[in-house]
């Protein structure tokens, strides 16, 4: 069964206004399933970069290999990263362009990525495919409640949970060991074959991915360092404390950072501020685009809080892609330490969001909300808090409770 995922309808968007549409992701993601079922694009030819033969032709005469057919999907374009010019010239020859003539696919962020050189600016929109959804493993291919919070008043938000119809509920717990990849999401039984598939998932990633990025020095120093940021999921990155903790010099932990970042593994999560220019000056925070993997590389027996930020975390990243314009996900955090696990901000209006893995949340849970409210009185929407339990309710006029998998 394929499973429908909500990318579909911003990529069958992107078809009509890009002659170049990217869909990126991390491996295993779906993107290949993606584009070979969608039904604007399952007559083309498709070739993939994976095929040596392929990717031979890709080397050696990429002008020829972009001109088999009127339309074209290139599979793991990554791998051959100067194909790109030779699209980018075909693209520019065409009068008058055509949309949707070519649709590449890439286990990188092809925007970090230093060996592209040529820029598609202009001629490409990009898709971003995370890990499935709740809705999405239910078959309904869709994301969580989010536009509700931002379409209706705050006086409406009880009603608008309670008659929004939710996914059947599941233990988040559960959730983050299976993770969203399709294959241990969805078709996996235990946690023994996960375990086996995460593992083979790695040893992939470490000898085919990377190779494609980059050079690796030392395997087993890039996976301590996989391992050590699985541990320190939600937390600020520190770069010397992680270098310190895995013997590694700053500048290669910034460098295997990056690589995690651009191949889909990494999450950097920036902070709010009025002022835009100290979000790049503060410290991001970490997390991981599968919990499942995650907890794989860190060996963890119990998943705890962060794993279900990072849960809710991805939903709302595949529930940002389907936007336009797309909203930003932050996170917020004084110099006294008050912090709120997320910030989302589309236009001038912004929902705070704290997560508690807890079943019985607390006003104590909620005083950070209320200072975040209190600091942006015009802005702030109102403020959710997440929770583990089954319980919808107003905390105060401004903050409500709701059990995570309401909205996810």
């Amino acid at each position: 069964m394929i499973l429908p995922r909500a990318a579909g309808k911003i990529l069958e968007k992107a078809l009509g206004v890009f002659p170049i549409v990217v869909v990126m992701g991390a491996r295993q993601t779906g993107k290949t399933t993606l584009v070979r079922s969608h039904p604007l694009l399952r007559s083309r030819p498709y070739l993939t970069l994976d095929d040596l033969s392929v990717r031979g032709d890709a080397r050696d005469a990429p002008h020829d290999l972009v001109r088999r057919a009127p339309r074209l999907t290139l599979d793991e374009v990554q791998r051959e990263p100067e194909l790109l010019l030779a699209i980018k010239n075909a693209v520019d020859e065409d009068v008058p362009r055509i949309n949707g003539r070519f649709v590449l696919t890439g286990s990188a962020n092809l925007l970090l990525m230093e060996k592209v050189s040529e820029s598609l600016a202009g001629r490409a929109g990009y898709v971003s495919l995370w890990p499935l959804t709740r809705k999405e493993l239910a078959g309904e291919g869709g994301h969580g409640s989010w536009e509700g919070f931002f379409e209706f008043p705050v006086e409406s938000w009880y009603e608008m949970v309670l008659d929004h119809p939710a996914t059947k509920k599941s233990d988040w717990r559960d959730c983050a060991f299976r993770g969203g990849f399709p294959v241990p999401a969805y078709e996996l039984r235990t946690q023994e074959d996960r375990s086996l598939w995460f593992e083979g998932y790695v040893a992939t990633y470490l000898e085919r991915d990377l190779s494609a990025l980059s050079s690796i020095e030392n395997l087993p120093d890039f996976r301590r360092l996989m391992q050590a940021t699985c541990h320190r999921l939600g937390q600020l990155m520190n770069q010397a404390e992680l270098g310190r903790d895995v013997g590694l010099p700053r500048a290669s932990v910034h460098r295997y950072l990056n690589l995690l970042e651009a191949s889909y593994q990494l999450v950097r999560l920036d902070p709010y501020s009025v002022n835009r220019t100290r979000r790049i000056i503060k410290a991001p925070k970490l997390y991981w685009s599968d919990t499942g993997l995650a907890l794989h590389l860190s060996g963890e027996e119990k998943p705890r809080g962060p794993h279900l930020e990072n849960l809710v975390l991805t939903e709302l990243l595949a529930w940002r892609e389907s936007r336009i314009p797309k909203p930003q996900v932050l996170y917020w955090r004084t110099a006294a330490g008050q912090e709120v696990d997320f910030v989302v901000e589309t236009g001038d209006q912004l929902l705070a969001v704290e997560v508690k893995a807890g079943s019985r949340p607390s006003r104590k849970d909620a005083r950070h909300l209320r200072v975040f409210l209190d600091e942006y009185p015009d802005k702030a929407r109102g403020a959710l808090l997440l929770h583990g339990g089954e319980e919808v309710f107003r905390m105060e006029p401004r903050i409500l409770a709701v059990p995570w998998w309401r909205v996810a």
